[in-house]
């Protein structure tokens, strides 16, 4: 059986030169590493007590609603501004280049709800930052943060300190 690393494609200069792209369609394109992908996340937070799975879009819907499906609890997105038909709690946070916004449903999530973050990807760590920041604005305790690769090199853990996070896949480089 092939690591789940090996499912991953990497490409060179991609965005622009010194970029290691790590491609996550090569996972999701292969039913085995689909799996093992989905299988591995839910082993590392099997010991977490949680009510529901959030996550962003696109990637975050692929790989949390799967985990919440196997865990029989609700899953809810959180989306690009405007995207969301009912009313909604917002955020802005810091994109390398600018700014971006996200939102969650303001029903989505009651106080004292216990909250699993799950996406495909932590870098830099801002946009997990901000859906915590929504999550909590709701009154939500979010108990975990799972994803399928981390770059470390960009340190985006640091700026999670004190919540749990977990990675399938750590790389070292950016």
């Amino acid at each position: 059986m092939k690591k789940l690393e090996e499912y991953v494609r990497c490409i060179p200069d991609f965005p622009e030169e010194g970029v290691m792209f790590r491609d996550v369609t090569s996972v999701l394109q292969d039913a085995d590493g689909l799996r093992l992908a989905i299988d591995t996340m839910q082993e590392l937070v099997k010991d977490l007590d949680f009510d529901i799975v959030v996550g962003p879009e696109s990637r975050g819907f692929i790989f949390g609603t799967p985990m919440a499906y196997n865990n029989h609890k609700p899953f809810v997105l959180i989306r690009k501004k405007g995207k969301l038909p009912c009313e909604t709690v917002s955020m802005e946070y810091e994109l390398e280049y600018g700014t971006a916004v996200i939102e969650i449903h303001k029903d989505a999530i009651r106080p004292g709800q216990k909250i699993l973050i799950v996406d495909d990807l932590i870098a830099t760590g801002g946009t997990t930052e901000a859906m915590i920041r929504l999550v909590e604005s709701l009154g939500g305790e979010v108990v975990g943060v799972v994803v399928l690769m981390e770059l470390a090199g960009l340190k985006g853990r640091e700026k999670l300190k004190g919540y749990r996070l977990e990675s399938a896949i750590c790389y070292e480089g950016k």
